[in-house]
């Protein structure tokens, strides 16, 4: 028995071990700001909201987390589909969404899983009316 139990143990490790290291490789919402964001919220270019300018944010923040993340991560106005980054993972863009809030006026924690359930369902519903549209 104790022989199944290592062996379990050890499958557990190695199929756990991957998931781990992904959670822990995943940027801050700064260091995703910092090499992405900033280049178009930093100076405001394409009528970017400035990191920092409460009164652009207001409106925004107002709009709800999941909302603004979800169109955000999609596309919207003259922001292109995941800030153009291809490789940033939702949760990272959530994060970077979030850190970007925090500095402008706003009081958004980094999501939680329950967060990133309402992210995704809303980016679900964000993509159908962009294809009933014809812009999706």
């Amino acid at each position: 028995m104790t022989i199944f139990r290592s062996l379990a143990c050890a499958a557990l490790m190695v199929t756990a071990a991957p998931l781990l290291q992904a959670q822990a490789a995943l940027k801050s919402g700064e260091q995703v700001y910092r090499e992405t964001c900033m280049a178009c919220h930093g100076p405001g270019l394409a009528n970017a909201p400035r990191m920092g300018d409460t009164k652009a944010w207001a409106k925004l923040i107002g709009e709800g987390q999941s909302v603004l993340t979800a169109h955000g991560w999609v596309g919207v106005r003259a922001m292109p589909p995941k800030g153009g980054r291809n490789d940033l993972s939702l949760e990272e863009f959530a994060r970077a969404l979030a850190w970007m809030v925090r500095n402008s006026g706003g009081k958004w924690q980094d999501p939680d899983a329950r967060m990133m359930d309402s992210i995704r369902a809303e980016e679900r519903k964000r993509i159908e009316q962009l294809k009933k549209t014809g812009k999706g």
